[in-house]
């Protein structure tokens, strides 16, 4: 009789049983993972990206990463912020003062720079602004390329030696300045492309890269 009542038993037991306990049951969903997979990829600290010369506007920034079971998705976040292509562009899942970027870094405060300075005239420059300290009038400016360039002719008649200064960081390459006729040439060599205004202010005149 006891054996009888546990065939009964077994027999329901394996009727109500998955057939392969290793695979999902009827509504369940698999999960497309190797479980026994093995990664050395190293975690994510932080990673940086340079910006070409000529970016101005982050318009979007899109990532592309890789899901458990191996397919590789890409996300997007809209953007459309003002950038200085000067300054690298930072992904990080490391929130440690150590890592984050210091607004108020002495590197990134604005600092003005006296570039050249003849008995005319003064050159400065502070961050993305460029300062002529001089009474001289403005006949023309313009812009060159390969390299980029501003031209830019005031008004004297006067005679000097020829001015040529070179400079290692910062936006200015190089500055030259010569003597023609009735006019003398300043030529402001640019460490990328650019756009610029020129303004009138006391003093001098101020052009404004862009």
């Amino acid at each position: 009789m006891k054996k009888f009542l546990f065939a009964i038993c077994l027999v329901l037991t394996i009727s109500q049983a998955r057939e392969n306990p290793f695979f999902p049951a009827e509504g369940e969903e698999a999960l497309t993972v190797t479980t026994n997979e093995k990664s050395d990829i190293e975690r994510l600290k932080s990673a940086s990206i340079e910006l070409p010369k000529q970016a101005r506007v982050l318009q979007k920034v899109t990532i592309e990463f890789k899901n458990l079971d191996g397919s590789v998705e890409t996300k997007s976040i809209d953007i459309d912020r003002a950038v200085d292509w000067h300054l690298p562009l930072f992904i990080s899942q490391n929130y440690t003062s150590s890592q984050s970027v210091k607004h108020d870094s002495p590197a990134l405060k604005s600092q003005r720079v006296k570039l050249a300075s003849l008995d005319f005239i003064t050159i400065l420059s502070e961050q993305k602004s460029i300062m002529l300290d001089t009474n001289d009038a403005i006949i023309r400016d313009f812009l060159l390329t390969e390299p980029h360039r501003i031209v830019i002719d005031l008004k004297r008649d006067s005679s000097f030696k020829s001015f040529l200064k070179e400079y290692r960081q910062g936006i200015v390459k190089s500055i030259k300045i010569g003597n023609h006729d009735k006019y003398y040439r300043v030529v402001i060599e640019l460490d990328g492309l650019y756009q610029y205004t020129r303004a009138k202010v006391a003093g001098g005149h101020i052009f404004e890269l862009k």
